[in-house]
Order: structure tokens, then C-alpha cells, then sequence
């Protein structure tokens, strides 16, 4: 691969416009840079949940291929045309989706995201996964962008909650059922 970004600033975007992969200037507000800067958010995100101490290795493994996942994504937004993420990357992650809920029981009340460290930080990319999903939603609106690619952040946004149900579990917490606040907030 070599040295690719041997000088990390250049200056080009000085004057409010970035580069795509295939060259383009747009402006650092156009809707394609906020797709994959959101792409790009929540696959830093799912660093925080990595650096927890102690996840369970099955829930590090499916994150860091997400994480690969992701960049992958990333670079589908950034390079107008380019085809990274297939349908076989949705039904991955719904295979996955079924394997973790599986041994969970069921939900009859919205939760709120708490608990742990790792918990925390996994609905937190969960929410960050849904920004990325409706940007990606945006850019299609005026640009071509492939239907999987919101399909696969609305299905991690999906994985993103389940595990959060699990890891809740593993850091030894329990689930905090959402009640509705009374008239005087009680």
C-alpha cells in the first residue's frame, strides 16, 4: 500500500470545500460529506464500545468486522459510483441480529440507554448509526446512492441496540424501563 498520507494537512480545504475520492471539490456542507462523515463517526464510536475492558470476544469480533464494515461504507459515500456494501453485508447482519436477541427476553417496554460503560457507548453508536442512516437517506434525494447502504446502517443501528441489551447483562446491570413522566413530572 505504501505511504499514502505521507503530509496530513494540505490547505485545499481552506476555502470550505473538500475532495471526494474521485477528485470532486464540494462544499464541506454538501450532503455526501455529511453521509460519510457520519458513516465515519459511528465507526469511531464503535471504537469507544472496543476499548472497554472486557468485552465478550464474540461481541469484539462482530464489531471490528463492522468497524471494517464501515470504512468500507465510508468510501462507498466517498467516491461517487464505487459499490462497497452488498446485500450479503445486510443479511450478515442480520444473522448476527438473530444470534444475540435470540437469548434475550423479550421487550414489552421501551428502555432507556444506561447502564454500563459499554452499554452506554453502544446505544450511543446506535444513535450515531441512525444520523448516518438518515444523511445517507438525504444524499439520495439528490444523488445516486445505493439502497444498501441505509439498509445497512438501519440494520446496525438494530444490532447496535441488541447488543446493547446484551452487554447490559455481561457488566452485570439491568435494563431501566422507560414509565411515562405524570403531570407533575413524576
Amino acid at each position: 500500500m505504501g505511504h499514502r498520507l505521507s503530509k496530513i494537512y494540505t490547505r485545499t480545504g481552506d476555502d470550505g470545500t473538500t475532495g471526494l475520492g474521485d477528485g470532486t471539490r464540494v462544499p464541506k456542507t454538501h450532503a455526501r460529506i455529511e453521509a460519510y462523515g457520519s458513516a465515519d463517526e459511528t465507526n469511531s464510536a464503535l471504537g469507544m464500545v472496543l476499548a472497554v475492558p472486557g468485552i465478550p470476544a464474540e461481541i469484539a469480533e462482530v464489531l471490528t468486522r463492522i468497524q471494517h464494515e464501515l470504512f468500507d461504507l465510508g468510501g462507498e459515500l466517498a467516491v461517487p459510483g464505487l459499490r462497497s456494501i452488498t446485500a450479503d453485508h445486510i443479511v450478515r447482519l442480520e444473522r448476527d441480529l438473530d444470534r444475540f436477541n435470540d437469548a434475550l427476553p423479550p421487550l414489552k417496554e421501551f428502555i432507556l440507554p444506561s447502564g454500563g460503560q459499554a452499554t452506554s457507548a453502544c446505544h450511543l453508536t446506535r444513535t450515531i448509526a441512525r444520523r448516518a442512516e438518515r444523511a445517507s437517506w438525504a444524499l439520495a434525494e439528490s444523488e445516486a446512492v445505493a439502497r444498501e447502504v441505509p439498509q445497512y446502517l438501519n440494520r446496525l443501528s438494530d444490532l447496535l441496540f441488541v447488543l446493547a441489551r446484551v452487554l447490559v447483562r455481561h457488566e452485570h446491570g439491568a435494563e431501566v424501563l422507560w414509565r411515562r413522566a405524570g403531570p407533575e413530572g413524576q
